[in-house]
């Protein structure tokens, strides 16, 4: 302990880097302009998407935390990264953002301050960047609480867009990280000690967010479940799932964990999905495939997010399924605790559930929603625009993703409408604060000019008058 003041060298630590950060931010706010703001989010985008950088930060992820591939890795910095900068170029977050005379409020956009963000190792790169990119969007600084498996990536991310604000001339103690050895001491502490919390990662460090004091937004976990019914195109619905699943591994959180297919189609999609390198593990196999896959009752490392080859080695099918498989798809009916395949297994394993009819698939589905992954979102491979609208209407779920890749449409696509982004809110299913894609305006708060105005008092006719001549006075 350091006597003169009580506190341990590391929380020590964590005060100078919050001190900086805080000297740093006072000092990009006082000569803030949207300009400014703007130049400092693209040195952090350029940082990550230069493509020597990029491929190198791939490659650091993929060694240090034995998680993904290299090329999917190179794509989902690259793309997740256009499409934020895509999202917030013409976002105004500094100055009056808007001025409306009718109601007498002018709104002026304020940065919260110092951002403390705990990411996970899943995307060590791509995730520390997208919320450096917001936070400096917004006017903040920011610290960054890595995994420890994603120390390597985060130090040399952060080396780079450092070496990037060196040609602007910025200050670079408004990016900074903590440096190993990390500890869940130092992470409190910085959580306790900034503006603003952002948590993506373990649900252990959401809900320590959530209760340490300091305002956070934290988001949820997934176990998506995607349905297959009877008007769906079925091999684009097979090839859009292996590419989907298979896609760096399973390493994200948007990943299908499930999938339901109703009976009048179970077969032909069955076969679909041989086509696209995705075979079927019978029911009759399936106690092999989970003594395999959790081994001591946690995830068997030898699976998690590797590639085909060692998947199936790890779980002893190598020789026994075709080559060029890429995916297993194991037959299960049951969800539950007891029942470990009804979860999130980040790996290139899915559970398969035979339902009589849609309706039966949306029970199905429900019911997996209630054991793991409420909030998050699921997914439907369908003809009928009506059911998806129905989910949405009954299923705890913020999101449902209609005849896509959902790994690529939940997290923000070219081709939808969402926000780019790693984080998803969950709502109150979840948890969380958000039901939205975590995105610029979390890193930015307003003060609202508030100016008198001719009265705007109804009369009680006007309010009541449709509910008296129905009920009464």
């Amino acid at each position: 302990m350091n006597a003169q003041d009580g506190i341990s060298p590391e929380i020590a630590e964590i005060d100078r880097i919050v001190a900086r950060a805080r000297k740093a931010q006072a000092a990009f706010e006082a000569g803030a302009s949207q300009s400014l703001y703007d130049k400092a989010a693209l040195a952090a985008g350029w940082a990550i998407m230069e493509p020597t950088r990029n491929r190198a930060l791939a490659e650091v992820a993929v060694e240090t935390t034995g998680l993904g591939n290299v090329p999917d890795k190179i794509t989902k910095n690259h793309r997740k990264t256009l499409g934020l900068l895509r999202d917030i170029a013409s976002v105004k977050t500094q100055g009056i953002i808007s001025d409306d005379p009718a109601v007498g409020i002018t709104e002026i956009a304020r940065p919260i301050g110092v951002i403390g963000a705990v990411v996970p190792s899943t995307n060590p790169a791509a995730t520390p960047a997208n919320n450096i990119i917001n936070a400096l969007k917004g006017g903040n600084s920011i610290v960054v609480a890595p995994s420890p498996k994603g120390v390597a990536s985060c130090e040399l991310l952060v080396g780079y867009i450092h070496a990037e604000f060196d040609k602007l001339g910025l200050d670079c103690d408004l990016v900074q990280m903590i440096a190993a050895p990390g500890s869940k001491a130092k992470t409190q502490r910085l959580m306790d000690t900034v503006d603003r919390v952002i948590c993506t990662g373990s649900q252990n460090n959401v809900q320590r967010a959530q209760s340490c004091g300091t305002p956070a937004v934290a988001v949820g976990a997934g176990n998506v479940t995607v349905i297959v019914d009877e008007t769906a195109d079925l091999q684009d619905a097979a090839a859009k799932i292996a590419a989907s699943k298979c896609f760096d591994n399973a390493t994200s959180c948007s990943s299908e964990n499930a999938l339901v297919v109703v009976d009048a189609v179970y077969n032909a999609f069955v076969a679909a999905m041989a086509t696209e390198g995705g075979v079927l593990v019978p029911s009759s196999e399936t106690d092999g495939i989970i003594a395999r896959l959790w081994p001591d009752g946690h995830l068997n490392r030898s699976v998690i997010a590797q590639d085909a080859d060692k998947m199936l080695d790890a779980l002893g099918m190598a020789g026994k399924v075709p080559e060029g498989t890429k995916f297993l798809a194991v037959e299960t009916d049951g969800i539950g605790s007891d029942h470990p395949l009804s979860g999130e297994k980040l790996s290139r394993v899915l559970a398969l559930y035979r339902a009589a009819d849609f309706d039966d698939a949306r029970e199905i589905a429900t019911r997996i929603l209630a054991h793991q992954g409420a909030g998050h979102s699921v997914g439907i491979h369908t003809n009928d625009d009506a059911r998806a609208i129905g989910m949405g209407r009954d299923l705890p779920t913020c999101r449902v993703i209609v005849n896509q890749a959902h790994t690529f449409a939940t997290g923000g696509s070219f081709t939808n409408g969402m926000p780019f982004s790693l984080s998803m809110g969950c709502g109150s299913w979840g948890g969380n604060s958000i039901d939205t894609n975590l995105h610029w305006r979390h890193f930015v708060q307003t003060t609202k000019i508030v100016r008198e105005t001719p009265p705007r008092e109804p009369g009680l006719d006007e309010i009541f008058g449709a509910y008296w001549s129905e009920v009464g006075q």
